[in-house]
């Protein structure tokens, strides 16, 4: 392909035809299976505006953060789900770490964590100096286990950090009274949890933060990318400062001061507007990628279930108070002989599933920081629980695949 730059027209035309040639590449390494693998664990979904949105960005001339797609998305988890305020970072993990600074996170103050999670939970809060103190999952699902987090709670504990394992609630009027009663924030970590529900209220918008993930995994992705929700005024306006490394640039940018500094600490967890771009054109379709993985969700439990009556397998258990939004479907086997003896076959037989976590507690990096408590919950979800196959653009006959396998492994043993 031979390119002209002799004008500003030509160059953007130029562009735009690579843009065309990417966009076909893209979608042909997002529709090609794996090698061996007839279905895969995870494919991104496209909705078709993707594209389009990036290149309006690349039009506007405005392609760094906190432009058009950027204040779009924001505005969205504010209207559609009431989030008091929203800052889009590059990652979850970028959200997590504002979190930290904004509670004033210090050496010597204990945040308890759920073990059952991935290393960002933890890390972000490690990084400001915390002790992380461990919880259990519960019993009944890889969540943390509510009843117990008053016994961790000490004169040094800053904060509860809950994460909504597949999108399922955790018991949050427990967990807020609990902060409450002991003067402590509490952090929802909503990454999986986008249109998730607690007793009718969205996810993210209950604890005194939260935050989001649109890795290519999630429902809702950009790529990379993720939010941080604000529900307590007394944050709001540092986090504004802390996004933009430590300055007053957006008083600056909306007129409301003639010149910007540096005031505080920070750093640059502000994402381009390319990223806004990619997200919004999925923020747009979430009623319908939600539609899609809702109906993939039940499938699966409908087909499964009788396994879980014959004593083979455990499937998802959702509370009544909580309204899962179809991020995960997995089943819990007896042992980690047997998870393993079904993960190899479904492998073998060209489907994709996945374990996870290994529980952060027992860790190479922190067991040896470890206080020694037995969490017998997480270590069986780390030896016992696999993800089955779970994306929106999921085909019957990819389904009906993974399910007569499931069924096979079983009527074979």
């Amino acid at each position: 392909m031979q390119l002209s730059f002799t004008g500003p027209q030509s160059f953007y035309n130029g562009i735009s035809a690579v843009q065309e040639a990417l966009s076909r590449e893209v979608r042909k390494v997002v529709n090609e299976p794996q090698p061996g693998i007839n279905v895969p664990f995870n494919k991104p979904y496209l909705t078709g505006n993707e594209h389009k949105y990036i290149k309006r960005v690349l039009s506007s001339g405005k392609l760094s953060g906190n432009n058009e797609f950027t204040r779009k998305c924001e505005e969205y988890f504010k209207v559609h789900y009431g989030a008091k305020e929203c800052f889009l970072t590059s990652s979850c993990t970028d959200a997590l770490e504002m979190s930290a600074v904004l509670l004033d996170i210090q050496d010597g103050d204990e945040v308890i964590v759920p073990s059952y999670t991935f290393v960002s939970t933890a890390i972000a809060f490690l990084m400001r100096g915390a002790k992380v103190i461990f919880a259990d999952s519960r019993e009944d699902h890889p969540g943390i286990d509510e009843s117990k987090l008053e016994s961790l709670i000490t004169d040094k504990t800053k904060a509860i950090v809950v994460v909504h394992y597949g999108g399922v609630a955790c018991d949050m009027d427990m967990v807020m009274d609990i902060a409450e009663k002991h003067g402590v924030y509490v952090v929802e970590d909503a990454a999986q949890a986008i249109d998730g529900y607690y007793k009718e209220r969205p996810l993210g918008t209950i604890g005194h933060m939260a935050t989001f993930s649109f890795h290519e995994t999630k429902n809702i992705i950009s790529g990379e990318g993720g939010m941080l929700v604000v529900n307590d005024d007394r944050f709001i306006d540092r986090a504004e400062i802390i996004r933009e490394k430590g300055t007053d640039r957006t008083k600056f940018l909306r007129g409301e001061i003639n010149k910007y500094g540096w005031v505080d600490i920070g750093s640059s967890y502000l994402p381009s507007d390319y990223t806004a771009a990619f997200l919004y054109a999925q923020l747009e379709q979430l009623p319908l990628i939600q539609e899609n993985r809702l109906n993939i969700w039940q499938r699966y439990h409908n087909e499964l279930q009788e396994l879980e009556a014959l004593g083979h397998v455990m499937l998802p258990a959702v509370p009544e108070y909580a309204k899962h939004n179809a991020h995960i479907f997995y089943l819990v086997l007896p042992d980690l002989q047997q998870r393993e003896a079904l993960r190899n076959y479904l492998k073998s037989e060209g489907v994709s599933a996945v374990f996870h976590y290994n529980p952060l507690h027992s860790s190479k990096y922190y067991k040896q920081k470890h206080d020694g408590r037995e969490l017998v919950n997480c270590d069986k979800y780390d030896d016992c629980l696999l993800r089955l196959p779970m994306y929106a653009g999921m085909s019957l006959g990819e389904q009906k695949t993974v399910i007569n396998k499931i069924w096979r492994f079983f009527l074979e043993k």
